[in-house]
């Protein structure tokens, strides 16, 4: 039974649950209603009878008593005395046999009634019977009404008709109605799946039809849409970094290949050390590119895991110093004491190597980094005497694979991944990077917070997905169901 009704839909699902909770709520309300009345009209002519047996009491009492006793139709009425013989009665009462049994004149109280079959006494269906006691004490007598429940019983009976025939209809009318209302809510929900399937078809763009209704199938729409949106968003970040990976890993492919082409070409007395050198000088290029890609990609894959492997306390002065020591014609500028602070070292030392080759790429003379504290920072300042970047650029050279037209354009190996590295490890450990003029040149500014291992997993917590690139934005807005991917493009080439 439960594997059928999962076999239909929702709307006749819906249907059914709340066609079977109105008819038993009907159902119900009927039984409640039908036993409402009959206490209603039996306690109705509990009260006649007893008002009609006060009525004769109180005759009995002023002397007044007439015989036959004039009573209303459908009523019997019989006054008897202690030895339950007949003194008077109504006009179809029984003037030799009591109405009530010996018994059940006993154990009935004064003002009390009890139900007897009307056979007994000539009347269709029940009678009610109710007893009052009148008379002076020493000779007291007894007035017993009797009245007919058959028109109780015929209203019942009529109404219980009426139920049975009215609740079926009602139901049929209400669940026709439900019908028509559930298709109409569900018809946003509806809507949803039919654009869902054009754009998983790919014959429309990737947005859902939002309903005018402020309701939960608006708000879900709301949420599809906003998380299409992010999947729009990765997808082309990812059609965009796979295009610039395959790119940049083509140059050093095809630079090898030549190399290798032609040294097939080559005489025996060739000086193989100059083309090994020159291979070597490629395959290294190559490997840092992989070695780049692969730290940004489980960045973005693995969250702060794949950044900070571990905190430990270093000294930032004696880090950066170490650092600008590889580099010849560096002059490094130590802080006037330690600065300690819990972070990845090999994070931070890979940020001052990054900035490091990027000013040493492009400087004319010197470069220069230095190392300071703030209220609640530690600064890396990394200042050369370059070209330097535009105030319009500097965003935008953060982002992967960006390299401008100028000086600091694709030249000595770089692959427009430098920046975009430091930008991700500096914001793993809760700090920030800044580019201003230098006089002249450019000077880079990284600042780490004090507390650094808060500041880290801070950091990491609060990651949040990336905007697009301009690139990537270029690439998404280019692309369009049915055409080609342009990163297969670029790496098919």
């Amino acid at each position: 039974m439960r594997r059928r009704l999962q076999e239909l839909s929702l709307r006749a699902r819906l249907l059914l649950i709340s066609a079977a909770a109105l008819a038993l709520g009907l159902a119900a309300g009927g039984v409640l209603l039908v036993a409402v009345l009959t206490f209603a009209q039996g306690r109705a002519v509990h009260a006649e009878a007893l008002e009609t047996a006060r009525g004769v009491a109180r005759l009995v009492d002023q002397g007044q008593l007439t015989d036959p006793i004039q009573v209303t139709p459908g009523v019997q009425v019989q006054v008897i005395d202690e030895q339950n013989r007949v003194r008077a009665v109504s006009a179809t009462a029984d003037r030799l046999v009591p109405i009530l049994y010996d018994s059940e004149l006993t154990e009935l109280q004064d003002g009390d009634g009890i139900p007897i079959p009307g056979e007994r006494i000539g009347f269709d269906g029940e009678a009610r019977v109710v007893k009052v006691t009148a008379g002076p004490a020493t000779q007291p007598l007894r007035v017993l009404v009797a009245r007919s429940t058959s028109q109780l019983t015929q209203s019942v009976h009529l109404l219980q008709v009426t139920l049975l025939i009215a609740f079926p209809l009602l139901v049929t009318l209400l669940a026709a109605g439900l019908w028509r209302t559930l298709g109409a809510a569900l018809r946003p929900v509806d809507a949803l799946r039919t654009g869902a399937e054009e754009i998983t078809g790919g014959t429309r763009a990737g947005r859902l039809p939002v309903p005018d209704s402020h309701d939960e199938v608006g708000r879900l729409a709301i949420t599809l849409n906003d998380m299409l949106q992010r999947l729009d968003t990765a997808r082309a970040r990812q059609r965009a970094f796979v295009a610039d990976a395959a790119h940049e890993l083509r140059s050093p492919l095809t630079n090898m290949r030549t190399e290798l082409e032609v040294a097939q070409r080559l005489p025996d007395d060739t000086d193989w050390p100059a083309l090994t050198d020159d291979l070597l000088a490629d395959v290294q290029r190559l490997s840092r590119l992989v070695d780049d890609l692969l730290l940004l990609a489980r960045s973005d894959d693995g969250g702060g895991r794949a950044v900070s492997r571990r905190l430990e306390q270093v000294d930032l002065g004696q880090l950066v110093g170490e650092v600008a020591a590889r580099y010849p014609g560096v002059r490094h500028e130590d802080a006037t004491g330690p600065l300690p602070l819990m972070a990845d070292p090999d994070a931070l030392a890979r940020v001052v190597a990054n900035l490091l080759d990027n000013a040493c790429r492009h400087k004319r003379s010197t470069v220069t980094v230095r190392t300071a504290e703030s209220d609640l920072d530690f600064l890396v300042v990394v200042t050369d005497d370059g070209p330097g970047i535009p105030v319009a650029d500097r965003e935008r050279v953060f982002d992967r694979f960006t390299r401008l037209d100028d000086g600091r354009a694709r030249d000595a190996g770089g692959s427009g991944l430098g920046l975009a590295i430091v930008r991700e490890l500096v914001r793993r450990h809760g700090g920030s990077v800044t580019l201003a003029d230098a006089e002249p040149g450019l000077r880079v500014e990284v600042r780490l917070p004090r507390r650094g291992d808060e500041a880290t997993r801070r950091g990491q917590e609060g990651k949040r997905p990336a905007e697009p690139s301009p690139r990537a934005a270029r690439l998404q807005e280019r692309t369009r169901p049915g055409e080609p991917d342009p990163a297969v493009m670029i790496t098919n080439e």
